[in-house]
């Protein structure tokens, strides 16, 4: 017999010579006769000899030895494989058990077939049954023994060489793609992915693989460390959602089961993402129960740290590369370019190495041949990571400039320094060494305080234009839930989602959230308190840029206050800002006709007042199809004092109009 030229080759030989050995063995049975039993002997000789040929072995062997199958278990095995693979084994086993009723292998044919018969093999503890390598189809009455056999169908397709995801898991399972050469690990994360394979080399031989926990808002950071590792043991990983894990125990058992076989017939390891939400708290426990009942490499990817996961686990914090790590990625993208844009890049958005790559080859597509545009990369690292916001926040179109607001000169002054800080945090937290000694602290955190209508909105608005940032106001509709540890959930996912950058976090009426804690009295009370402690600690961790607006600084906790490193006192302005404010309330293409805006000015309303009033009398001549005169002005303000609430003389309204302003 000449060697196999190919292991598929060798492989179909073998299968093919230990089908030929169980059809004499089935005749004999069926005969007894003499001549067929020493053609059996024969048939085996071969297709021991066909095994011999192989490196690695036939499937059946690798099987066979994955699964710890003694000889008989082998040979049970084997038998049900056979009725896949040779159309008269049905009638075979018919025959040779003596009834047509039974064209089926059988525990009871197995036992008189085979010489090393071994009745353990029947138990659910052995390998046949614990592995679900065969199917038992056992009726009410029918003794186990004479129950029909069949071969798993993923079992067949492996022993015949066809080694393809359990067909009853694809459902659920998405395969990951493989590692590109620009996945962009740093060496910040290759430390990670090195913790984790130290911990698994440090295991005692035989015990089972700790599960590692990825935490972290990051998943594309946790995926990329889970693939190197998994990597390094030469396994693909699947994923799946938790919460699609079965909830019912049977089912999650077959699950589980079948999961586990798969990591034997194949190289494979699971990645699972674990939800942030409200479905988190049913989707643990199953995923308790399912981690308890395998083994293998486990990856479970999620925010915070979850507990009683049923095994051992490790767990480890994955963060993106670092600024320094950012800055020479985009450096190596768009080389020469680079200069002062990298590090201003790498110090406003939070990227991984695979995202500067693709947004830094985009623009340079876009630019087609010429230097890249600042401003167009700029905002397309704005775009990408701004939308995680717009469930839980408002975007502000931020139209106002440094021309549009009107404040007295300290105040603007500190707006200033606040976009200045924004924007040179790059050289003096990572040039200058600052964030080496620093930990907190690294963010720009800013109370706006003054009563409604002096332009603290405005003020935001003119910050985030002059930066190019997004301008996001939390909505706290959307933030404050009645659950316990919602709110300091939606929260978190606000502040992680703004930290990637290209966003500023402006609370509106802040004292809402931060409020002074008080003493506890009740869960209510208890549960304000512990809503406090963590903004306490987000604000203080957060790196980008949050602006609290109020006009009640007192009800605000003090420790809040420390926390700030700036605070902005709006004053309601007085008639020479008010008068400018007049100036700048209506558009040059807005027809005005004998405006006094010295006498506008003596009226007393806030920046805000007066936009509403300029808007308001806009409308009227419109109307009217006039001009905006003097009157029109005057009734909108009129309005607006009503709105307030404030007393509006009649009288000095009318001297206004008989003296003629709108001459």
């Amino acid at each position: 017999m000449n060697a196999p030229v190919s292991w598929q080759e060798g492989n179909a030989r073998y299968l093919a010579a230990a089908t030929s050995w169980l059809r004499l063995l089935l005749d004999q049975a069926a005969d007894a006769g003499s001549l067929k039993a020493q053609a059996s002997g024969s048939a085996l000789r071969e297709m021991e000899f066909c095994e011999s040929l192989m490196d690695p072995p036939p499937a059946m062997t690798v099987l066979a030895q994955r699964f710890g199958l003694s000889t008989f278990e082998r040979q049970v095995l084997l038998l049900c494989v056979a009725m896949e693979l040779d159309t008269g084994s049905a009638d075979r086993c018919a025959r040779a058990q003596g009834t047509p009723a039974r064209p089926y292998p059988t525990f009871a044919l197995a036992l008189a077939l085979f010489d090393d018969a071994a009745w353990d093999a029947m138990s659910p503890e052995r390998p046949l049954r614990l592995w679900r390598l065969i199917d038992i189809h056992q009726g009410t009455a029918q003794p186990l023994t004479t129950s029909p056999l069949r071969a798993d169908e993923r079992i067949v397709n492996f022993v015949k060489g066809l080694n393809h995801l359990d067909e009853r898991l694809l459902p659920l399972l998405t395969p990951m793609s493989n590692i590109d050469d620009d996945s962009g690990l740093q060496a910040s994360q290759q430390a990670v992915v090195e913790q984790i394979v130290g911990a698994w080399a440090a295991q005692p031989p035989g015990a089972r693989w700790s599960a590692v926990q990825l935490l972290g808002p990051d998943a594309s950071s946790k995926r990329l460390i889970a693939q190197h590792a998994a990597a390094r043991y030469g396994r693909h990983l699947q994923c799946i959602a938790s919460p699609l894990l079965p909830t019912s125990q049977s089912e999650l058992d077959t699950f589980a089961r079948l999961w586990q076989r798969e990591c034997v017939l194949s190289p494979v390891a699971l990645y699972i993402e674990h939800p942030d939400d409200g479905t988190a708290t049913a989707a643990s426990a199953a995923l308790g129960r399912f981690l308890a009942r395998t083994d293998g490499l486990n990856f479970i990817d999620s925010r915070d740290l979850l507990k009683d996961l049923g095994r051992a686990h490790l767990a480890v914090e994955v963060s993106k590369p670092t600024t320094a790590e950012q800055r020479a990625a985009w450096h190596l993208v768009l080389g020469d370019e680079a200069g002062a844009l990298a590090p201003s890049l790498s110090s406003q958005f939070n990227l991984n190495v695979g995202s500067i790559h693709r947004l830094g080859n985009a623009a340079r597509q876009r630019a087609g041949g010429a230097d890249v545009d600042p401003i167009d990369l700029w905002d397309a690292c704005r775009a990408s990571v701004c939308p995680g916001l717009n469930a839980l926040a408002q975007r502000i179109d931020a139209k106002a400039t440094w021309d549009d607001i009107v404040l007295p000169d300290e105040p603007l002054e500190l707006l200033r320094q606040i976009s200045a800080q924004v924007r040179c945090r790059g050289r003096v937290y990572q040039d200058w060494g600052f964030a080496r000694k620093m930990n907190r602290g690294l963010g720009i955190s800013a109370l706006f305080d003054g009563p409604g209508g002096v332009g603290k909105t405005m003020a935001a608005e003119v910050i985030a234009n002059d930066l190019r940032l997004d301008l996001y106001r939390i909505d706290l509709s959307s933030v404050i839930s009645k659950y316990v540890g919602e709110t300091e959930g939606n929260l978190r996912r606000v502040f992680d989602a703004a930290e990637d950058g290209g966003a500023i976090l402006f609370f509106d009426e802040c004292d809402a959230l931060f409020g002074k804690r008080s003493e506890v009295k009740d869960s209510h009370d208890r549960y304000n308190n512990i809503l406090t402690n963590y903004l306490l600690q987000r604000i203080e961790s957060y790196q980008g840029l949050a602006i609290l607006a109020t006009n009640m600084k007192s009800a605000l906790d003090t420790a809040f206050v420390r926390r700030l490193r700036f605070i902005i006192e709006f004053p309601f302005p007085v008639p020479e800002q008010r008068q400018l404010i007049w100036q700048k309330a209506f558009p040059p293409g807005v027809p005005c006709a004998g405006l006094d805006l010295e006498r506008l000015g003596r009226m007393n309303l806030a920046g805000g007042g007066i936009h509403a009033a300029a808007l308001g009398a806009a409308f009227m001549a419109a109307q009217a199809g006039t001009a905006v005169t003097m009157q029109c002005v005057l009734a909108a303000v009129r309005n607006e004092f009503h709105k307030l609430g404030r007393p509006a003389n009649g009288a000095d309204f009318r001297l206004l109009g008989e003296r003629g302003v709108a001459a």
